[in-house]
Parts: C-alpha cells; structure tokens; sequence
C-alpha cells in the first residue's frame, strides 16, 4: 500500500471528511477508491492511513496529468537539497514550542487502552528577540510513515528548513489566538507555513495534533501512534466531533495559561481541520470567527451568524461537486465569503504545495509558491479583519494581484 503524501487533491473522498461516499461517482473519488482498495482488510490502526496522505501526494499527478496513477518520480542527486518552506511574510521574528496536553476529563475516543486523551499542540508566536535554534520540522518516524511508497528517503521531511526558532513563549502577554487543526490523517506540521506566516504578523497561532488521526505522532517519549481512526467507512461527523472537544480542551489550556486572549480567536484548518474550525463556533462562543480551507462539511453547518470564509479548490463552486458547501452557505447568516483558486489541487493549501516538487513528486497546476502565497494573503486578510478590525480590500472582491481566486456567492 502506497501511504502518505501527493494525492491531496482527493482528501475529501473517502475518509476526509466522512461523505465521499455519497459524492462518489467522480473519477478523483475512484482514483481514492482505488487506494482504498489497495489497502485490503489491514488492521485498524494501519488499514488506510495512507489513503488520504498517499492520494495527497499523488492527486498531482493526476492533476497534472504528468503520470499515472500508483507511479512516483524517482529520488535523483539533485533532489537531496534540504526541503525548504517559504519565509513568513511579516516582519516579526518567529518563535515556537510544543505543548503535551492530557484531557483527565475524557476518554481517548479512538484507542480504548489509552485512557486520557493525548494532545500534541504546536505554538508559535511572535518572539521577543530573534535567535534559538531552528524548529524541526517532523521527527524521522513522522517523515517515513507521510512517505512510505513514494521513491523518496523516508527521512526527507526531516530535513525541511521552517523559519521558527526554539524560544519560550512572551510570559504575561494574551495574544490574539488562530486555533488550527489540519486534515485527516495530516500532521499538525502540514500547517507550518501558514502558522509561521501568522506569527510574524502578530498572532499566537497553536496547531492541534489529533492523536490517532495522523498518519503518525511522535510524542516527547519517544512513542509514535498511528491513526487508529484510519478505518474503512469511518464516520466523519464523529471525526468533527472529536475534533472540536479537541480543540475547546486546547482553548481551556491555553487562556488557563495567560497565552491567549479569550476575546480574539479564530479557528483556521483543512480539510476536516476546517470543517472542524467552522464546526467549533457552533460549540463554543469563544470562537469567533473560522476559515474552512478546501473541508467537505461534515454535517452541513446549521444556522450560524458568525463570520466564515470558504477557500477551496474548483470542485467547491456552487455547481461542483462538493454539494455541502453550497448547502452550509445558506445557513450561513453572518459575514461570509466563499473563494475558489484556479489551479489548485487538495494539498495545494498547506506545506505540501512547495514539499511535493521540491522532493521530485507531481505538484498542482498552480505553482506550490504561488499556491501558499494566496492562501496565506486571503487567511491573514480574514484574521486582521476579525481579530483587529483591519477592513483591507483583499475580502472584498476580486484582486488583479490573485486573479486565480473568484469569488461566489
């Protein structure tokens, strides 16, 4: 079974986001199938934590139409140059930590002998000073498992360059709060290009990793899990459901800890990361605002007067085939805006748009630079407008700096 990381393009089929199932009959959705299938009856745990990571990776390749399907470029010479994320944007230096959170309150709901609930939550914020030493990007057990299939060394990703330096959080300062969660079966550290972006232009950004719905979790023990959840019809609603305790428990942690400011948080994520953001504000009235980026919604969203925007690729226009986004937007009564970006593929929202070519695989249509750099714009461009009252015109209609975003209504 080929596991982890071009085929983005199809995370919302099968596992992702829980409906793929009913929106099936499309050839991306066969080609996730596909991998589905490979996967036989593995055991829980291991059966399918490939399916989205590998069909992330992959889904470039059916997108640019380069390969076939099931086939990866092999790794040359060239290649070996140390991965790289492109640099934050704003003018703030970066500093960043993990946190190990446990839950007392709950049981682990995918992995009954765990007990409590383990979190890993990754910080950044703007730093006091710059230096430290730079951040790691995955651990090498992390690497080989979003990898393994691909002709690519399995510690490839652990050479990528982040721009965060390890270095305390500001003490005695509640900053404005992004609350990410990634997509299923991703790592938290897919998210870093965005998150690093956001700190350095201010913003307390804390990633959540939902244990046991990576591929893989590295925990400060020395443990790696797998995604448990990872099973064959798995329940998306109960994926979103875990997710937003998840994150209400990380939002206790964090304002319990003078970090964040209760008043100023946003929920950002992909994937199921962002249908679980904008399922959060129906849970929490501490949330005020969440960005779902290229999420299948997982229930469709009920009745809701907070600000939401929906970035995604062109399967989510209002005629695609993602019908739940169309079906959320009339229940959303608040502000709202709905943007799709030419050229994109699933994976072309977080890190893997600049990881995939820079490691020989087939990226999206959209050059992976070009693809975070518009992501980044339009996120920011909601943050500020959210959590400092910044109305820029970015949100407002379509920009000839971004003419591959349109905007819906």
């Amino acid at each position: 079974m080929r596991n982890a990381f071009v085929v983005a393009a199809l995370s919302t089929a099968v596992l992702a986001n829980g409906t793929a199932a009913a929106q099936a009959e499309t050839a991306r959705t066969e080609t996730a199938r596909t991998g589905t299938a490979q996967a036989g009856s593995a055991r829980a745990g291991t059966a399918q934590t490939g399916t989205v990571q590998t069909e992330a990776l992959r889904a470039g390749t059916a997108h640019a139409g380069t390969a076939r399907a099931g086939t990866a470029p092999a790794w040359t010479a060239r290649d070996a140059a140390k991965p790289a994320l492109p640099e934050p944007t704003g003018d703030r230096p970066v500093g960043t930590t993990t946190l190990h959170l446990v839950d007392a309150s709950r049981p682990d709901p995918w992995n009954p002998d765990a007990g409590e609930r383990e979190l890993l939550v990754s910080l950044w914020y703007p730093a006091t000073k710059p230096g430290g030493r730079r951040a790691p990007y995955m651990t090498k057990e992390e690497s080989a498992a979003v990898l393994k299939g691909f002709d690519v060394p399995p510690d490839a990703l652990v050479r990528t360059r982040t721009h965060a330096r390890q270095t305390p959080p500001p003490k005695g300062r509640r900053m404005p709060l992004v609350l990410m969660s990634p997509g299923f079966t991703f790592p938290k550290a897919t998210l870093t290009s965005l998150a690093e972006d956001l700190a350095a232009r201010g913003y307390l950004v804390a990633a959540v990793e939902h244990t046991y719905e990576s591929v893989a979790t590295t925990f400060p023990d020395g443990r790696t899990t797998t995604c448990l959840a990872c099973v064959r019809g798995q329940d998306g609603a109960k994926v979103a459901g875990v997710r937003v305790a998840d994150l209400r428990f990380v939002l206790d942690e964090l304002i319990g800890r003078g970090l964040a400011d209760r008043a100023r948080i946003v929920g950002v994520g992909h994937s199921m990361g962002g249908n679980s953001a904008v399922q959060s504000l129906l849970a929490d009235s501490r949330v005020k605002a969440a960005v779902n980026l290229d999420g299948t919604f997982h229930p469709v969203v009920a009745e809701l007067d907070r600000p939401v925007m929906m970035v995604g690729t062109t399967d989510h226009t209002p005629e695609g085939r993602d019908t739940t986004w169309k079906q959320s937007w009339a229940n959303l009564k608040g502000w709202k805006r709905w943007i799709t970006v030419k050229g994109t593929d699933h994976a072309a929202f977080v890190d893997y748009a600049v990881l995939r070519p820079q490691l020989g695989l087939p990226g999206s249509a959209i050059e992976g630079e070009r693809a975070l750099k518009i992501t980044r714009a339009y996120v920011a461009a909601f943050v500020d407008r959210q959590l400092k009252g910044k109305d820029g015109p970015l949100l407002d209609g379509p920009s000839q700096a971004y003419p591959e975003v349109r905007f819906w209504k």
